[in-house]
């Protein structure tokens, strides 16, 4: 017998391997060393091969579809429906093989190997950010002790380099080469990140998807290049609803007997491009209250009996609902001006 169906549960060192034949007969269920995988797969005939979208599932499913298999990924979440009673690589296995031939089952497109590097950046960058943050609180509370304080904001930082540079002072000498050090530290990150900026600039000036977005208000290049990189085929989703709803900013649902009940965003799907569009759609809210185009008429309105923070995530929903529409039409953003 031929395996028609392969799930393949993805580890480190060793994968577990489940292959089913076309009358639903398992043909083998195994485990594999990494350096088995390929050249067990190259004797099979092409089949259909199942994967969970996990830590290097896309580099095997380039790998997997150069020899022929049709490869599928799919959100761990879905799969983990599939599992039987207890939880092992094999039982896994066989859940994947199972899932991936279901025909309500959600897949994941595969990302090239530059999409992952622009990706890559973008996941260097934010940790480089979170770093320079957590640095600059520092510096901020250690200086608060002395009494040296200014105005909020990376950029205000460099109001108190002076204090640090000369001795005379209410800092002690101890304190202050300190502080010179998380100085020096800061600056160095802020060069780190400026560097990524200008590679994710170059990218961006090469793709014209990434342009098109940066034409919708609240998307800069950062976001533009993130959902270029991440959201490969829009057309994969039904409409931009279901889109926004992919990323975790519509209503969660807790509806029963008729009965619709609705709670805060679900936080669904893909949280760091959740967070650009949020702080997106802040800027939004924040400098266009006194344009007069549909977005910041709508935002207004809504700000008259709405917390800003709910305006902003409704923004954001709004946004997404663009950004969906301007990548399956492939069009440009058109503002609709309104005349008041």
């Amino acid at each position: 017998m031929q395996a028609v169906t392969i799930g393949i549960d993805l580890a480190k060192h060793v994968f577990q391997v489940h292959g089913v034949s076309a009358g639903d007969k398992v043909v083998f269920s195994k485990p594999l060393r990494r350096a088995q995988m390929l050249p067990f797969f190259a004797k099979l005939t092409p089949c259909l091969i199942g994967m969970e979208a996990c830590t290097s599932a896309h580099y095997w499913a380039r790998e997997l579809t150069k020899l022929g298999h049709v490869v599928r990924l799919m959100p761990a979440k879905d799969v983990k429906a599939y599992v039987k009673r207890n939880k092992n690589d094999a039982a896994d296995a066989e859940a994947i093989c199972e899932a991936v031939t279901r025909p309500t089952m959600r897949f994941v497109p595969i990302k090239s190997a530059e999409a992952q590097s622009v990706l890559m950046l973008h996941r260097a960058r934010h940790l480089l950010v979170r770093q320079r943050t957590a640095q600059a609180s520092a510096l901020r509370a250690h200086l608060a002790e002395y009494g040296v304080v200014a105005a909020r904001g990376i950029s205000r930082l460099r109001d108190l380099l002076p204090v640090l540079e000369t001795r005379a002072g209410l800092i002690p000498e101890l304190a202050r080469q300190t502080l010179l050090l998380i100085a020096q530290l800061i600056e160095a990150l802020t060069i780190q990140i400026r560097q990524i900026d200008t590679e994710l600039l170059h990218w961006h000036r090469t793709n014209p998807v990434s342009q098109r977005l940066e034409s919708i208000p609240g998307v800069g290049v950062i976001t533009a290049t993130a959902l270029a990189a991440t959201v490969l085929n829009a057309k994969a989703f039904r409409s931009g609803r279901q889109f926004a709803a992919w990323l975790g900013l519509v209503p969660r649902q807790n509806s029963s007997g008729g009965k619709d009940r609705l709670g805060g965003i679900s936080k669904m799907g893909d949280r760091y491009l959740r967070h650009l569009l949020v702080v997106g759609a802040t800027a939004v809210v924040r400098y266009t209250r006194r344009k007069t185009t549909a977005v910041s008429l709508w935002a207004n309105r809504l700000l008259q009996r709405k917390p800003a923070r709910l305006v902003t995530v409704a923004v954001a929903n709004k946004m997404a609902r663009i950004i969906w529409a301007v990548m399956a039409r492939n069009e440009i953003y058109r503002r609709t001006p309104i005349t008041v």
